[in-house]
């Protein structure tokens, strides 16, 4: 009997038992490497953050020498360039030609609506630790696309509305990059600081990449506000607040920021302009939670420079899918038992030093530090906690089914309340 022919009768005997799939089927799977694709934006406005999404993945990997789930893991990166667009065509290269596993990454929220459209159709398993498009978790939830270690756009900026009120803060104004990420940020402090009485006295929207902010900053120069509220991201954010200071707005009015607005990957190429901004997030690498702190000198030991929210959360997803990974000895080609596993893993070891689980709707439940850029003794900057929220929820203190009634945070629909 020629070897084909004895494979082919040797398999069939096997099913015929009972048995399922073949015992030498399952040893080869094993033996393979599990291939995970990475999609990040390595050119573009928001490249620098990119870069740390990169440096967050490896560095788990080489922590545990490039093995999860008893496998070892092949790493395939590619560029999604900043752009929708080149992000669907990356993931489909890495789905129907890499034969990846799973997909991890994206930044912009444009780009990671684009590639959970896709993979919505091909049933990978796409994680999306900084991807917060609301309704990715919300009204439009896709089973295969999960936030390990993720969270909502406005997830953080409901408490950092209530934090303003509880400073007086009567009157407020917003500016922000005209993407969805921006309008839910925006609208998650807008609704929960207007129906505590405050005031959005106006909303300023500006596109991706914008060199002068003059004309806006000279019409915020112009509000009777008590704070400015900012959402922006990588270079945006670099000369929004290079040119608040220069301005003389630093001096005369608080600026508060979107957590991304004082990242590392921001703050750390400039100077004095970013102390004392404030914003809200789960992850504060200036925190002294032990756990927080070993992983920001660790980090820093490596890279040469403190660990941003984007090399964290990539870091902790990881950590996250290998949790699950272990639970079912490595065997990613169960889409649906990894999923499932994934989703009733918790996070128990990550740098937050707390453990994490998923909502009833796929969202991780963290508690929020409200965070205010200071100076270390070494001159860097870095993201201080000076209060906290525990254990919130995307929904914040609504109802789910009465909050999911609303329309999504947009340009159009802030959740404002009027006076």
């Amino acid at each position: 009997m020629d070897r084909r022919r004895f494979l082919k009768t040797s398999t069939a005997a096997v099913t015929a038992m009972g048995v399922g799939t073949a015992p030498w089927r399952v040893a080869q799977a094993q033996a393979t490497p599990i291939k995970i694709g990475l999609l990040a934006p390595l050119t573009g406005v928001v490249a620098s953050g990119g870069k740390e999404m990169v440096e967050g993945v490896q560095f788990y990997l080489d922590q545990v020498k490039n093995e999860m789930g008893g496998r070892k893991v092949e790493l395939v990166i590619e560029d999604d360039a900043s752009n929708p667009d080149t992000a669907l065509q990356k993931a489909r290269r890495l789905v129907e030609q890499g034969n990846c596993h799973m997909l991890i990454g994206n930044l912009l929220a444009n780009t990671g609506l684009a590639v959970a459209n896709y993979v919505k159709g091909t049933g990978t398993p796409y994680f999306i630790p900084i991807i917060a498009a609301d309704d990715l978790t919300q009204r439009a939830r896709i089973k295969n696309v999960i936030r390990v270690a993720g969270y909502t756009a406005s997830a953080f900026t409901h408490p950092f509305g209530d934090w303003c009120l509880k400073q007086g803060y009567k009157r407020i104004a917003t500016i922000s990059q005209d993407y969805t990420f921006g309008h839910e940020q925006c609208g998650g402090l807008a609704q929960v600081f207007t129906e505590g009485g405050g005031t959005i006295v106006q909303q300023f929207w500006h596109p991706l990449n914008t060199a002068d902010f003059s004309p806006y900053l000279g019409q915020l120069a112009e509000l009777k506000v008590d704070a400015i509220f900012a959402m922006e991201t990588g270079a945006d954010s670099t000369r929004l607040i290079q040119q608040y200071a220069s301005f003389g707005l630093k001096e005369k009015t608080p600026l508060l920021m979107a957590m991304n607005g004082t990242d590392q990957s921001v703050i750390r190429t400039i100077g004095p302009e970013c102390e004392g901004i404030v914003a809200a997030a789960h992850f504060a690498e200036g925190s002294d939670v032990p756990t927080t702190a070993k992983f920001e000198k660790e980090y820093e030991a490596k890279y040469g420079k403190i660990p941003s929210l984007y090399g964290f959360s990539m870091y902790s997803g990881m950590m996250w899918i290998d949790a699950a990974l272990k639970k079912i000895d490595g065997k990613v080609e169960d889409r649906e038992t990894f999923i499932e596993t994934v989703l009733k893993t918790e996070l128990d070891n990550s740098p937050l030093g707390k453990t994490v689980r998923f909502d009833d709707y796929g969202n991780p439940i963290y508690d929020v530090y409200i965070r205010k850029v200071v100076k270390r003794a070494d001159g860097k900057f870095w993201n201080v906690p000076i209060e906290t929220y525990p254990n919130v929820s995307q929904f914040w203190k609504y109802d789910p089914v009465t909050y999911l009634k609303q329309p999504p945070y947009s340009r159009t629909f802030q959740g404002i309340k009027k006076a």
